[in-house]
């Protein structure tokens, strides 16, 4: 009969954190690479939804670093709480933005595109405003088999949701 130290980090914890880890990493790394390799600008929507992933990933990976040195099964649960928790949030900001985007409800009034820079002068404002891409929130610029990036995230941020659930259990 194997003997289990309930203090050391299961391999479901474990498990769970790496590909947390790696699916988070190739998300918001897709996302950028639609905005610099591609060009779609985001919109204020598109950049909210990008804030879960800057706390996660971090966290993710100082939590394994942590684990790595002997850390106890007490920090994976914490961490894997914190981040169930985190892509919750990511998941309902993912299924408003698509709730937008569909016309569901109304979106931030304040969502459209913004001057990248401020103008030195008042006569480059005019280049400037002419040379801004207004990017509303309501209107998906790209969509894979009916759902945009926004509805995509929310897909994501769900199963990652449920890989830490995973995680969380014995």
């Amino acid at each position: 009969m194997k003997t289990v130290n309930p203090d050391m980090p299961s391999s479901n914890s474990i498990s769970a954190l790496w590909i947390i880890l790696l699916i988070a990493s190739a998300t918001i790394a897709l996302a950028w690479f639609f905005q610099l390799g591609l060009g779609y600008i985001p919109c204020k929507l598109c950049l909210q939804q990008r804030i879960p992933y800057y706390v996660g990933i971090p966290l993710t990976a100082i939590t394994l670093i942590f684990l790595a040195r002997g850390a106890s099964q007490k920090t994976a649960q914490l961490a894997l709480t914190a981040l169930t928790l985190i892509f919750l949030v990511s998941t309902a900001l993912g299924a408003y933005h698509a709730g937008v985007e569909w016309g569901f409800w109304l979106g931030p009034s304040d969502c459209g595109g913004a001057i990248a820079t401020s103008p030195a002068k008042v006569g480059d404002l005019m280049s400037a405003i002419e040379n801004t891409k207004v990017v509303s929130c309501t209107s998906a610029s790209w969509r894979l088999f009916g759902l945009s990036m926004a509805g995509w995230n929310a897909v994501v941020s769900a199963v990652l949701v449920g890989v830490a659930g995973i995680g969380l259990s014995k």
